[in-house]
């Protein structure tokens, strides 16, 4: 029953990755599962969704871990390897799961590397950003969110060595990565719930193909229908921005009602243009 249960957390986060906890157990409820939000709360934890969960004891940072500044709100990303994200998503397996980190560019929405592990610890992430580095030129600003394992001393210590400006979410701001949230939305969508996968093995070769596939063959909309390796060789044809449509007052008050515990702030507040 328990991986039933995180199965549809899964797919309904992946659906609507605002949804806390509260929401997620009447959705259970609907199904037929009676759980109680304190379950709930563990198991997206443990799943990696917590990040997203409004509420108490939910993921918080390592208590001795330097947590960096948002950079990127107003920000206007011209160029390949001007911003560099990463983040870990859940993958459900027939008898188990697994987590999955990327890095993608912003400018092109390029998957530059991709790690699987069965645990979510700091060393997949950044032997994932190790990969990346190795391939590509490095980014001016890499971004993340606040989990321990972005905040490690063992990761932030590459992105210091390389002299990369570091950005990481703001707390409560469920789309300040919005970027790599809808990448884990296609590469559930289009290949995981496809494929049903039973072994890691048959997760490692079917993410391989599909990331080749979202590389090199996918078109997307955003991108005007090219593909993200034609946009990051090319340079061109790709951008994003994050726009905040708040004053900075009205941005410290939402600030202040994101303090309190249980509080979030809508998915209208959050952004006002993505591109």
């Amino acid at each position: 029953m328990g991986l039933r249960i995180q199965s549809l957390i899964d797919e309904e986060y992946t659906r609507h990755p605002f949804y806390g906890t509260r929401r997620m157990v009447v959705y259970l409820g609907r199904h037929g599962f009676v759980v109680n939000r304190k379950r709930v709360q563990r198991l997206m934890r443990e799943m990696g969704l917590a990040g997203m969960a409004p509420g108490p004891q939910t993921s918080r940072p390592h208590p001795d871990h330097k947590i960096f500044p948002y950079l990127l709100r107003g920000v206007e990303v011209i160029r390949p390897n001007q911003v560099w994200s990463t983040d870990i998503t859940y993958i459900r397996l027939a008898h188990g799961f697994a987590y999955l980190v990327a890095v993608m560019d912003w400018y092109s929405r390029k998957v530059l590397s991709w790690r699987v592990s069965n645990s979510m610890d700091a060393v997949f992430c950044t032997d994932c950003l190790e990969e990346a580095l190795l391939s590509y030129d490095k980014p001016e600003i890499f971004n993340s969110d606040q989990g321990s394992q972005f905040t490690s001393e063992a990761f932030t210590g590459v992105l210091k060595r390389e002299g990369m400006t570091i950005s990481m979410d703001g707390r409560g701001r469920a789309f300040d990565n919005i970027f790599v949230e809808r990448l884990w939305r296609n590469v559930k969508h289009e290949d995981v719930y496809l494929s049903g996968y039973v072994s890691m093995d048959g997760l490692l070769l079917g993410l391989t193909k599909y990331f080749a596939f979202y590389n090199g063959e996918r078109p997307h909309q955003a991108l005007g229908y090219k593909t993200p390796d034609t946009v990051y060789q090319s340079e061109s044809g790709g951008g994003a921005m994050i726009v905040n449509k708040f004053s900075e007052e009205e941005e410290e008050s939402r600030m202040r009602l994101t303090a309190i515990p249980g509080q979030r702030r809508s998915v209208a507040d959050e952004v006002m243009c993505i591109t």
